[in-house]
């Protein structure tokens, strides 16, 4: 039986299924975290918050983009991951969380500037 996808599954040996389930629950976790994001990001535009437009509306595009980068990030991470299990080398580091940080940072001081200066 062939499984998806097979630039994966094709390589190495099969891991202990308890290392597999682990990081398919991480590549979960990332996805969650992303449809969090996503809907910050939605909500931001989507309820009269007392937040300056162009700071709301860029605040906002943030989220949707680390939306977006933390879905497709997990992705690669889990295949990275599944990839190093079945090889037998040292798991990879990811860029996810260090982008997350600095993004919601960079988002929450958007919308902090925006509630305290004045609207026009």
């Amino acid at each position: 039986m062939r499984r998806f996808p097979s630039f994966v599954y094709g390589r190495g040996s099969e891991p202990d299924a308890r290392f597999s389930l682990a990081n398919e629950r991480t590549f979960l976790a990332w996805i969650r975290t992303s449809l969090a994001l996503l809907a910050a990001g939605v909500a931001l535009e989507a309820l009269q918050l007392p937040i300056r437009a162009e700071f709301r509306f860029t605040a906002a595009l943030v989220f949707i983009v680390l939306a977006l980068l933390a879905a497709a990030l997990s992705w690669t991470g889990w295949a990275r991951t599944e990839i190093a299990l079945r090889s037998g080398r040292a798991l990879p580091g990811t860029p996810l969380s260090l982008l997350l940080t600095v993004g919601v940072v960079i988002a929450t001081l958007l919308i902090a500037i925006g509630l305290f200066l004045p609207r026009s």
